[in-house]
């Protein structure tokens, strides 16, 4: 069964960074693409950023674009979004989604505090 499991996310003081790692199992890893979503508190889910299956195309949100980058290891069947110049708006719990098939992994919070 398909399984994604994000992990790397906790406590960072604005201007920090976080990587976040979300490992994949069930699937073929390389044949898909994968996104970053977010949910703030009382907020809707948000795309954050998205990756093709071989990484050669990446989007991200206009609110990370220039702070957030996007990878993906096929070979250990892992997906990256590393976060740069943390902002207290940027505290959500992090998703990895596959879309071609509508899974989602439990999540990771991020928080961004003083």
């Amino acid at each position: 069964q398909v399984q994604l499991v994000e992990s790397g996310g906790g406590l960072v003081q604005p201007g920090g960074s976080l990587r976040l790692s979300c490992a994949a199992s069930g699937f073929t890893f390389s044949s898909y693409a994968l996104s970053w979503y977010r949910q703030a508190p009382g907020k809707e889910r948000e795309l954050v950023a998205y990756i093709t299956s071989t990484g050669g195309s990446t989007n991200y949100a206009d609110s990370v674009k220039g702070r957030a980058t996007i990878s993906r290891d096929n070979a250990k069947k892992k997906v990256y979004l590393q976060m740069n110049s943390l902002k207290p708006e940027d505290t959500a719990v992090y998703y990895c989604f596959l879309p071609y098939w509508g899974y989602w992994g439990q999540g990771t919070q991020v928080t961004v505090s003083s």
